[in-house]
């Protein structure tokens, strides 16, 4: 079936690779390229929130690696920008907040 929660290809294949490499105990992938004005179907932001026991003791930088190195060959493709939220099970269960999506910065790099 087309569309669906599951979103686009990359959506699901996003959501495969973080799943193969880090078991998470919670992951969310969202869309967020609409927002950001491009064509319909285009899957080029994206923000994830990824819970796993393989981020415990490691810093958000490293965490964020984790999640980056997963998803190598579609940051050097079609996506263009990832937003992560790594937590570990224990993080969550204690503040299961995500933080809302920052706003669009219009396409420049701050």
């Amino acid at each position: 079936a087309a569309g669906g929660s599951m979103g686009g290809p990359l959506a699901r294949t996003i959501r495969a690779k973080l799943t193969a490499a880090l078991q998470p105990t919670h992951l969310e992938v969202r869309d967020d390229s609409p927002r950001h004005g491009g064509p319909p179907g285009a899957e080029t932001h994206f923000g994830v929130l990824v819970v796993s026991g393989r981020f415990s003791g490691l810093p958000p930088l490293q965490r964020h690696r984790l999640v980056h190195e997963a998803l190598r060959a579609e940051l050097a493709g079609p996506l263009h920008a990832l937003q992560v939220i790594a937590r570990t099970p224990e993080q969550w269960e204690s503040d299961p907040q995500v933080p809302p999506a920052p706003p669009c910065l219009g396409g420049s790099k701050r």
